[in-house]
C-alpha cells in the first residue's frame, strides 16, 4: 500500500479531503460527537488510508465516518452511498467462485476487490449497524462477510433493505447481478 502508485497527488489529496469534510459536516447523525479536526489529523498521517478512501470515492461509495473504536482509536469509514457502489457491482463473491464459472464470468470478485482497495467487506453486524444511520440498498444489495462453513458449501451472504427491514440472504458465491456489489469498511 505504501508504493508510489498508491499515493495521491497533492491536488487529488486536497480535493478528496474537501469532499470528505463536506460529507462529514452534512451527515452529522452518522458520527455524533466526533470532531473533523481530529479525524483530519489521523487522515493526514495515513497516506495509504487516503488512497483507499480515494478508491472508495472513485467507485461510487461516498465514504463517511460512521464511528470511532475507543479500544484502538480508529475512526471507521464506510461506504454510505444510497445504493451499493456502482463501480463495484456485477461481481461474484470471491476468487474461488470466479474461477468456478465456466462461462459468462464477471470482471472481478468482491473479496479480492476489497483487499486491493485496502478495505474490509462489512460483516452482517456492521451492515445492520450502518442501516441504523440511514436507509441503504433500497434497490440494490451488498455482499457481506460469509462464515467459512457456508462458503465451504458453495454459498455466500448478502444483505439489502426492503419494506423498512434489513434482510440477510444467501446465494451461490459464483452468482453476480447488476444490482449487487459490496460496501467497504476502512479503519483509520
Amino acid at each position: 500500500m505504501n508504493s508510489p502508485k498508491n499515493e495521491l497527488s497533492p491536488e487529488h489529496r486536497e480535493d478528496l479531503l474537501k469532499t470528505l469534510k463536506i460529507r462529514f459536516e452534512k451527515h452529522k447523525n452518522r458520527h455524533a460527537g466526533l470532531d473533523w479536526a481530529v479525524v483530519l489529523e489521523k487522515l493526514e498521517s495515513s497516506p495509504e488510508k487516503l488512497w483507499s478512501l480515494s478508491i472508495m470515492e472513485e467507485t461510487g461509495g461516498e465514504p463517511d465516518v460512521i464511528g470511532h473504536d475507543p479500544k484502538t482509536g480508529d475512526y471507521l469509514f464506510c461506504d454510505c452511498s444510497a445504493e451499493s457502489p456502482k463501480g463495484r457491482r456485477s461481481v461474484c463473491y470471491d476468487r474461488a467462485a470466479l474461477e468456478s464459472r465456466k462461462e459468462y464470468k464477471p470482471q472481478d470478485n468482491a473479496v479480492d476487490m476489497a483487499a486491493e482497495m485496502g478495505v474490509e467487506l462489512l460483516s452482517e453486524e456492521q451492515y445492520r449497524a450502518l442501516q441504523q444511520l440511514g436507509s441503504f440498498d433500497m434497490k440494490t444489495s451488498s455482499w457481506v462477510q460469509t462464515p467459512t462453513e457456508v462458503r465451504k458449501l458453495g454459498g455466500a451472504l448478502f444483505c439489502d433493505r426492503r419494506y423498512d427491514t434489513v434482510f440477510l440472504y444467501h446465494n451461490g458465491a459464483e452468482s453476480y447481478y447488476a444490482a449487487r456489489g459490496f460496501r467497504g469498511l476502512l479503519r483509520v
